[in-house]
Formats: C-alpha cells, sequence, structure tokens
C-alpha cells in the first residue's frame, strides 16, 4: 500500500502496545525528516523543577516549542525516544501526552537509566518527525 502521507498501524498478529504508542510508522518517500535532540525538564528560565511530573510538563512544553519552530505539530511525529532516571507516573505522562496527540500515535521506545547528562534531569524525549 503506498500513500504520500505518513501512516500508522498494529499489525493483527502481533500482541496489541502496552501503552499509548503504534508499533511501525511508515515514512512515504521524499518526506522532511527532522530529529530534535532529547528535550528536557528546564522551564524557560533554564530552571529543573524537583519532581519528575514537573519536568515531563516542562519537557511536552518544550517538544511543542521545538515542533512549532518548524511548523510541525503531532502528525507530524514519527518516533519518540524517552529516558528516565525514576519511575514514570504514566497516568501523568499520559495525561500531558494526550494533549500533544490525539489518537494516532507515533512509535515509542521507553528505558530507565541511572543518570542522563546532568544530574537534575530526571527524564529526556526524543522526537523524530517527518513532513510530507
Amino acid at each position: 500500500m503506498k500513500t504520500d502521507k505518513i501512516t500508522r498501524k498494529n499489525p493483527a498478529n502481533m500482541p496489541a502496545p502496552v501503552g499509548q504508542y503504534t508499533h511501525i510508522t511508515r515514512i512515504p518517500r521524499n518526506a522532511e525528516l527532522f530529529v530534535t535532540s532529547g528535550q528536557i525538564g528546564a522551564d524557560r528560565n533554564g530552571h529543573f523543577p524537583d519532581s519528575l511530573n514537573e519536568q515531563v510538563t516542562n519537557t511536552f512544553n518544550n517538544i511543542k516549542t521545538v515542533l512549532e519552530s518548524e511548523h510541525l505539530d503531532a502528525e507530524h511525529i514519527i518516533k519518540v525516544n524517552i529516558w528516565a532516571t525514576e519511575k514514570i507516573d504514566w497516568d501523568f505522562l499520559y495525561a500531558e501526552w494526550g494533549q500533544l496527540f490525539c489518537h494516532d500515535y507515533p512509535a515509542m521506545t521507553i528505558g530507565y537509566i541511572t543518570e542522563l547528562g546532568l544530574s537534575e534531569i530526571k527524564i529526556e524525549i526524543e522526537i523524530w518527525a517527518a513532513k510530507v
């Protein structure tokens, strides 16, 4: 099936995703690819809140700002990589996630690690996007 738009699907012969993501995202030929650096939980002044949830909110605000700078939105996101240094409150993260994504979720990878670039950083999220 060839199409000129980004498509997402979960193959019927696989287990359903365990979260709000899609198993496979197809990017059409000649799409323009955008890759962000990992976005972190600092606010506009460079301050890191102590709580992971506050950093999650700031991280999603930073993601929206980066996307908007290139005239992109959630429909353009094809892949999300998340790294966290402590257990994620998934109900909270998905509430923030839901403000960015409606129902067409991108592919996603999550990893728990011991430390990120600075000791204050509790979460980092990298976005891959494509514009057709």
